[in-house]
């Protein structure tokens, strides 16, 4: 055919369609967790779809922010369901990438040679978080105005830098309109180009290496037990295919019967209503620090809450290169990642259940 001949001559199309017909996924009965790293990337792109919609009304401005908002979700045809599905989905993405990190701990698929999957995935993990503390300021709505204030001076707690810290995300003393701006822009430029520069790499090395197998799967290997293995086209696709319908009717279905609401217009000068908190994802960390001293020996109470986490995070990182990968190791990776887990839960709920002042 000209189209393919003329594809042919310029990319490696029948290289990578043997590629395909070659790929396989191991089949174990831990294989279901690997349908949570699509699933991630698929709700990434629908994010990146509908924030595409949504820049076409949006004014990033503190004058006009609430309002385009407020435009699109009442007079832009199904401008509220796409508004809504934005919204949706960066929860749903998060959740996801949640169940993806936990579950690669977990099974340890993070041990040799895979080290620089895990380190690109663990950064796109973070970079989820900045993507939902910087677009949750972006509707300019009294209750995103004063989490993003709390949130914010969370980084004053830092020694030496905190200040700086706070001045620097905010783009002044307080938060105003400068501050949304700044946002903005790491929202939709500076975020976005490292995602797909992370992303891509982390892709290729998924793609370079394949998919790991627990070790209890991989020892029955070595004993001479062969591993089943389904290929990746059609099969595998078609059930990666199937998660991501399953993944469509929960996002629709929670667009469309709770539709993401817009709230009352961000006062500057307003005192803080009652009830703030931040978005689930945040809140094990908001109800932590309510239970942090004011001061710890001349500190800040908030430093108790905040230097567990940044260790836990550089531990992280570093984790594929000091897990020296044996029985023991294994077993107190999963104790602590369980506790970890579990803690956060629980702070989570407390914080969901506790009732307002």
């Amino acid at each position: 055919m000209p189209v393919r001949s003329w594809l042919e001559e310029r990319l490696p199309v029948s290289a990578l369609a043997d590629a395909l017909r070659h790929k396989t996924v191991p089949m174990h009965r831990f294989s279901t967790w690997y349908f949570f790293g699509g699933m991630t990337l698929f709700f990434f792109l629908v994010q990146v779809v509908t924030g595409a919609l949504l820049l076409l009304y949006y004014r990033p401005s503190a004058s006009e922010a609430y309002e385009s908002v407020r435009f699109i979700m009442t007079r832009v045809p199904f401008g509220w369901l796409v508004r809504s599905v934005h919204a949706w989905s960066a929860n749903l993405m998060i959740a996801a990438a949640f169940a993806h990190l936990f579950s690669v701990v977990f099974l340890h698929a993070y041990r040799r040679p895979r080290e620089l999957t895990w380190l690109t995935g663990i950064l796109v993990f973070f970079i989820t978080f900045a993507f939902g503390f910087s677009g949750y300021l972006l509707p300019w709505n009294e209750l995103a105005f004063f989490a993003t204030r709390v949130g914010t001076s969370t980084a004053g707690a830092v020694p030496l830098l905190g200040p700086e810290l706070v001045r620097f995300m905010r783009g002044g003393n307080d938060v105003t309109g400068a501050t949304l701006t700044r946002f903005f822009g790491v929202h939709i430029a500076i975020l976005p180009a490292i995602t797909t520069a992370l992303l891509g790499l982390h892709l290729f090395f998924v793609q370079y290496h394949g998919m790991s197998v627990p070790p209890s799967v991989e020892s029955n290997a070595r004993a001479g037990r062969k591993i089943a293995a389904m290929p990746f086209v059609p099969h595998f696709a078609l059930r990666d295919l199937f998660a991501w319908t399953v993944a469509v009717a929960l996002l629709a279905g929670l667009s469309a019967f709770y539709p993401w609401e817009l709230g009352k217009k961000a006062d500057l000068f307003a005192s803080a209503p009652a009830g703030i908190r931040p978005e689930w994802y945040f809140l094990w960390m908001f109800q932590a620090l309510k239970y942090a001293p004011p001061t710890v020996l001349g500190a800040s109470g908030e430093l108790l809450v905040l230097l567990p986490v940044t260790l836990g995070a550089v531990a992280l990182v570093l984790l594929p290169f000091v897990d020296p990968n044996t029985t023991r190791s294994r077993r107190a990776v999963k104790s602590l990642a369980g506790i970890a887990l579990v803690v956060m839960a629980a702070l989570t709920i407390l914080a969901l259940t506790a009732k307002t002042p």
